[in-house]
């Protein structure tokens, strides 16, 4: 190498070493979040159960058991797992531009001349040659590096995407387990009415028979016992559903579960605290908003990309090898050559396609702005929403607690005065109806409020750090 090529290759690496980054350097937007939740209790005091496995606060072993099964089998996670192996390799892609790359080559050749064309001799003549080309294109503007560090944040969105995947999951297998429970109560309201109905069916016949009573008590009665029997195949549907959901959610057949949730166990029930967690707490724990800020960091970095594109790209070329007509001669000192210099390359002219393509990027990174603002505003709305749900179910369930007690002392005394006819039956089957309806209300409150609290935990973000994955987001092959 001469000195002219030594003094551009110096140059060249001190503009690597102090060039700049061209793009706009990213910073995180500001968030205005409120003090708290304004839909919150005044005097709440916070639950005491563990926010990442919120789920254990149901006291439910097998609620429990079937959340770890579907974090271990669920095939939504292996497919978000799949994709952070996936732009994890595509960090990889990003980064090897700026290491040089080298490639061996080897040939043999035998050729002759043309006589006709000039050629000195028309004898064939062998060629051997081997050797190693290496380029490595400086990153003077630091397009490349803006190349990584757009990898880098794509790969941090997929590991928040896996977390809002596995989010949902806990969610999912949450609400469809105590909605599976809330069926079995409901089944159970509906078989015991239905078989307190037949007792004041048979109790009516008897009465009929005896000249106490008219066929058109024997016909409500009658009626009121289809009318509660019709509701129970409605029932078993809607459990049977909630098994099938539960088992493809473990990444099973949909009638794994059959056998191992047939016996029938109470409404799972939680704490009746709302969870702590204030507003700035759930932008910084939801993987969706945490996905979304990583997403504009991803597109930021591509404008920059694309602007590097506008300036000249520096590259260091070399060869280096044996070459010989003569296989005995090949390893000698005088096969060798070896050549090594600078090039440059400067788009000139290219249609605006450079300038266009930076105002995509533009463009892009200004969407991505707006659907993480989108994705703030939905997270606050999505906690509010839960809040007021779980508040007001609350409520409503302890007021159909009242209303269970009242009807049933309602159907106790219509039947007596019945029996001792002092009443009519209509009174019967009103209070028999009056107290199905209350039962069913009551066991689809006490379901709706476990339910509640559990969106409450997925609108909160709680759950899914319960269940890490190595991320391994640290920039690798980056010199």
């Amino acid at each position: 190498m001469n000195i002219y090529s030594r003094r551009i290759a110096l140059a060249l690496l001190a503009a690597v070493s102090t060039g700049c980054m061209v793009g706009p350097d990213y910073q995180r937007p500001a968030i205005d979040a409120t003090a708290r939740w304004s839909e919150a209790p005044e005097h709440n005091v916070p639950a005491p159960a563990e926010p990442s496995r919120w789920w254990t606060s149901f006291n439910d072993a097998e609620l429990d058991s079937l959340i770890d099964r579907a974090v271990a089998a669920n095939l939504d996670i292996a497919l978000a797992q799949a994709r952070i192996r996936e732009s994890r390799a595509n960090r990889t892609i990003a980064a090897a531009p700026l290491w040089p790359s080298l490639s061996g080559t080897g040939s043999f050749t035998r050729s002759t001349q043309s006589e006709n064309a000039g050629g000195r001799s028309t004898q064939p003549v062998n060629t051997y040659q081997a050797g190693f080309d290496a380029t490595w294109e400086l990153d003077v503007f630091g397009g490349s590096r803006r190349s990584v560090e757009a990898s880098q944040a794509t790969l941090e969105a997929s590991y928040f995407d896996r977390g809002d995947v596995l989010l949902t999951l806990l969610g999912d297998v949450a609400r469809n387990y105590i909605e599976l429970r809330g069926f079995q109560r409901q089944l159970d309201v509906a078989r015991n009415n239905l078989a307190s109905q037949n007792d004041t069916l048979e109790l009516t016949r008897a009465r009929y028979k005896g000249g106490l009573a008219s066929d058109l008590d024997v016909a409500r009665a009658e009626a009121q016992v289809e009318t509660t029997a019709s509701q129970i195949p409605t029932l078993e549907t809607s459990y049977k559903e909630a098994v099938h959901r539960l088992g493809v959610l473990l990444g099973a057949a949909p009638s794994t579960l059959t056998d191992e949730l047939a016996p029938s166990r109470p409404i799972p029930v939680a704490s009746a605290q709302i969870p702590e967690g204030l507003p700035s707490d759930v932008l910084r724990q939801r993987p969706d908003v945490r996905r979304a800020e990583r997403q504009l960091a991803s597109a930021t970095a591509q404008i920059g990309v694309a602007t590097a594109d506008l300036y000249p790209k520096f590259s260091l070329v070399g060869s280096a090898g044996l070459e010989s007509i003569k296989a005995s001669d090949f390893f000698t000192g005088d096969s060798k050559l070896w050549s090594i210099g600078p090039s440059i390359t400067w788009p000139i002219f290219q249609g605006g396609q450079i300038v266009a393509t930076i105002e995509v990027r533009d463009a892009q990174a200004e969407q991505a702005l707006i659907t993480y603002r989108q994705s703030i505003l939905t997270a606050l709305e999505d906690v509010e929403n839960t809040i007021v749900a779980y508040t007001r179910e609350r409520v409503r369930r302890e007021t159909l607690l009242a209303a269970v007690a009242s009807n049933q002392r309602a159907v106790d005394l219509a039947t007596s005065l019945y029996t001792r006819g002092l009443s009519d039956f209509l009174s019967v089957l009103d209070a028999q109806r009056n107290l199905l309806q209350a039962e069913n209300d009551l066991a689809a409150s006490e379901t709706a409020v476990s339910t509640d609290l559990v969106a409450l935990h997925k609108a909160l973000g709680g759950g899914w750090d319960a269940f890490p994955m190595e991320m391994n987001i640290a920039t690798r092959n980056v010199p």
